[in-house]
C-alpha cells in the first residue's frame, strides 16, 4: 500500500522540506512554505522495469519536417514570437497581468485555426456561456471549437485523449487539481503535477497546448519555477493599462529564438496585429521641442524605432531628482556620468527626466548615443531635427563603440523617411554608402557626434 507522507514546499521556488522553515533557503523568501502531502511508491524490482531497447532510434534515422509539423495560428505576430507557427505535440506557457490580453488572444486564433483543425478550449475559470459571449464579441463562431468547463485535470487530460483534438487551450493552469493531491489550487504541488500530466498527454498525443499562468505581484508566472522548465515556450505579454499596446515576448522557446517581439493593439473587438512597430512608436513626435531623438534596436531580426525623451531642468530640492521609464536606470546614470567627466557637461544640480514614448523598453546598448543627444539637447535647449537618428554604444571615455545589424538599422530609417543617421564609423565596415538616399555620418565619440546635430 502506498505511503502518505507529508512535506513542505516553498510556493516561489518550489524547494522541498521536510520541516517547517519561516525563510526559504534557496531562495531567500519569508512565510512562503505550504504543507502538502505526497504519495511515496515502493519502487519496482529489476525484472519489472519494462525494455526500452526497441524505443532507441538513431538521430539519422528519425525524419521531422518543419513545414509539417507546424500550424499557423493566423496571427503573424504571434507565430513570429513562437518561431514560425505551433509545433505539434509543444507545451506553451502564456503569462501576463490580469486584463492584459490572454485570454482574448487564445480565443481570436481559435477562428483562423478552426478552419482545418478542431480546437477544445478548457476553462476553469469561464463557464461556457461566459467564453460565448466572449466568443460573439470577438467574432468568433466556428464550428470546430469546443468548450469544456472543468478543473480536474486528469478527467481534462482524459477527454483529450479519448476526444483526441488537435489543439487545446488550458485556461488557466491555477485552477485545474488533481483528486490525489491534498493541497488546494494554484498551490505549488498542484501547479506542479497539473503542468506534468499535461506536458505527457501533449508528448504522447502529439497534441499542441496552450497553458495560460497568472502571474504574481512581481510580474514573474505564479507557481514554482519548475513549471517553466517543464513546458517548450514561456510567452510573457506586456503593456500598460493606460495604454493600447501590447508586447508578446519569448522568455523561452525550444522551436525558436527568444530574440523576436510581437505587437498588437487592443481594440474593442480584440487584439489587432501592429505590423509597423516603429510607425506606432514615432507617431505624433513633436518637431520644435529640444529632448527628443529618435533611436534604432534590434528585437531578434526585426529592427523597431522608438523616441527618447530626456527633460534636464533645474532643481528645487537638495538632491535632485532622477527618473527613467523605459530604460534601465543604472545605464542613464552612467550616460550623465561620461557626460560630466568627459564633455564636462554639469548635471549635479539639475532633475532628469528621460522616457521611452509609448511603453517600450529600449535594453540594447546601441541606444546609448541617443539618450545622450536626447538629454545634451535638453540641457542646452538645442534642437535635434526630427528627420535625424543615432545609435551606437557609449563607453566609458566616452567613444563609440561598434554595433551589430547596422545595415538592417539604416535600411529601416530610410524607410521610415529619416534624412540623416548619426553611428559609430567602426558599424561602416562592409556598408556601401551608395545604396541609401539619407546623410549618413560616422563618427568615433560622443563630442563628434554632438557637433553634427
Amino acid at each position: 500500500m502506498a505511503k502518505v507522507k507529508s512535506v513542505f514546499v516553498c510556493n516561489q521556488c518550489g524547494y522541498e522540506t521536510s520541516k517547517w522553515n519561516g525563510k526559504c533557503p534557496n531562495c531567500n523568501e519569508w512565510n512562503t512554505f505550504e504543507e502538502c502531502q505526497t504519495t511515496a511508491h515502493k519502487t519496482s524490482s529489476s525484472s519489472a522495469v519494462r525494455d526500452l531497447s526497441d524505443s532507441i532510434f538513431s538521430i539519422n534515422d528519425v525524419h521531422a519536417n518543419a513545414d509539417e509539423i507546424r500550424y499557423s495560428t493566423g496571427l503573424d505576430e504571434l507565430d513570429r514570437v513562437l518561431g514560425g507557427g505551433l509545433v505539434k505535440g509543444s507545451l506553451v506557457l502564456l503569462g501576463g497581468e490580469p486584463g492584459i490580453g490572454k485570454s482574448t488572444m487564445l480565443l481570436q486564433i481559435c477562428e483562423y485555426l478552426g478552419e482545418d483543425h478542431t480546437i477544445l478550449y478548457v476553462s476553469g475559470e469561464e463557464s461556457v456561456r461566459q467564453i460565448k459571449l466572449r466568443a460573439e464579441r470577438l467574432g468568433v463562431d466556428s464550428e470546430n471549437l469546443y468548450l469544456l468547463a472543468q478543473t480536474d485535470c486528469e478527467a481534462i487530460c482524459n477527454a483529450i485523449t479519448k476526444e483526441k483534438p488537435e489543439i487545446v487551450i488550458i485556461d488557466s493552469i491555477q485552477t485545474m487539481s488533481i483528486s490525489g493531491i491534498s493541497s488546494a489550487q494554484g498551490s505549488v504541488s498542484q501547479v506542479r503535477e497539473c503542468t506534468n500530466l499535461l506536458m505527457r498527454t501533449a508528448k504522447t498525443e502529439e497534441i499542441p497546448i496552450f497553458v495560460v499562468g497568472h502571474v504574481n505581484k512581481d510580474g514573474a508566472i505564479a507557481g514554482p519555477k519548475v513549471m517553466e522548465h517543464i513546458v517548450d515556450c514561456v510567452l510573457y505579454f506586456e503593456g500598460q493599462r493606460d495604454l493600447p499596446y501590447r508586447i508578446l515576448r519569448a522568455a523561452k522557446n525550444r522551436f525558436g529564438s527568444t530574440n523576436e517581439i510581437g505587437v498588437f493593439e487592443m481594440a474593442n473587438k480584440g487584439l489587432i496585429q501592429v505590423e509597423n512597430p516603429s510607425m506606432m512608436l514615432l507617431s505624433g513626435r513633436p518637431t520644435d521641442v529640444s529632448g527628443c531623438c529618435a533611436a534604432c534596436i534590434m528585437e531578434g531580426s526585426r529592427p523597431i524605432m522608438a523616441e527618447v525623451q530626456a527633460l534636464v531642468s533645474k532643481s528645487g530640492f537638495s538632491a535632485p531628482r532622477r527618473t527613467c521609464t523605459g530604460l534601465d536606470y543604472n545605464r542613464m546614470a552612467i550616460i550623465i556620468a561620461v557626460l560630466e567627466k568627459r564633455l564636462g557637461f554639469y548635471f549635479g544640480g539639475l532633475d532628469v527626466y528621460l522616457n521611452i514614448v509609448g511603453g517600450f523598453k529600449l535594453d540594447e546598448p546601441a541606444a546609448d548615443l541617443s539618450v545622450a543627444l536626447a538629454l545634451y539637447s535638453s540641457l542646452t535647449d538645442k534642437i535635434v531635427s526630427d528627420k535625424t537618428i543615432a545609435f551606437g554604444e557609449i563607453g566609458l571615455g566616452g567613444e563609440l563603440r561598434n554595433i551589430s545589424h547596422a545595415a538592417q538599422r539604416l535600411s529601416e530609417a530610410e524607410r521610415m523617411g529619416f534624412e540623416k543617421c548619426i553611428l559609430p564609423v567602426a558599424s561602416l565596415k562592409g556598408i556601401d554608402l551608395s545604396d541609401y538616399s539619407m546623410k549618413i555620418v560616422g563618427v568615433k565619440s560622443i563630442k563628434q557626434a554632438f557637433k553634427e546635430i
